[in-house]
């Protein structure tokens, strides 16, 4: 009784050894889908919160009873405490997206960390919650991105479906189509709530393309429940 009992704490462990690899939780690789058998998928993003268009798309996401993942930019945070705060009480998660996003590639591993930290810092303040996924600007994963990671227990979350939303030639149908041709249980979707072309096309996208997915059947969920998903 004894033997079958150690054997099967020890099945237990390997069991939870396995899924924290395979969602890459704390180990610095990144994670850029999640397969599932619920067709659960993850609307993200970047760079926000900006005065106009995350209120948007916070707005629509109402709407549509759609919770998303919103990976937050520090100096955005500071210049915009009470988006962030709405954010977090209507149930989104909130991410890490560094301090200024600028030039992170370049840095060392302290350099992430301070930038990492930094932002940590503003949302908590805010919204008394510590954020446990990071994107990296640009989709970049150095060495020292993936030191940083470990060293502050983030798991890295890039995307399936790069909608180039922040592209001045792509159009709202641009997005549409893109997304509805890649989509698949377990994509991470790429978008912006900040961009640095005249006008975004992300919200009238998120408008149209919602619906669409879930008459498809898909469930929207945020990331962190999405690599939790079986």
């Amino acid at each position: 009784m004894r033997h079958n009992k150690f054997i099967y704490v020890l099945l237990c462990i390997l069991c939870c050894i396995l899924f924290t690899v395979a969602v890459g939780a704390g180990n610095g690789e990144a994670i850029k889908s999640h397969d599932n058998q619920y067709k659960n998928i993850a609307l993200t993003f970047d760079d926000g919160p900006h005065p106009i268009y995350t209120e948007r798309i916070i707005d629509i996401l109402a709407r549509h009873g759609v919770k998303a993942t919103f990976f937050s930019i520090g100096e955005n945070v500071n210049r915009h405490p009470e988006i962030i705060k709405r954010l977090s009480e209507e149930g989104h998660e909130i991410g890490n997206h560094t301090w200024s996003h600028r030039l992170i590639w370049k840095l060392g591993r302290e350099g992430v960390v301070s930038e990492l930290s930094r932002t940590e810092t503003a949302i908590n303040e805010i919204c008394n919650l510590r954020p446990r996924l990071f994107r990296p600007p640009d989709g970049l994963n150095t060495i020292a991105i993936k030191e940083a990671a470990i060293e502050m227990d983030y798991s890295v979350i890039l995307w399936t479906i790069d909608t180039r939303d922040w592209e001045q030639k792509t159009t709202s149908k641009d997005i549409v189509d893109n997304i509805m041709s890649n989509i698949h249980a377990g994509s991470i979707i790429l978008c912006h709530d900040f961009v640095s072309r005249r006008d975004s096309q992300t919200p009238e996208a998120i408008e149209k393309v919602i619906p669409l997915l879930k008459e498809k059947g898909y469930n929207f969920v945020t990331v962190s429940e999405l690599i939790h998903s079986s």
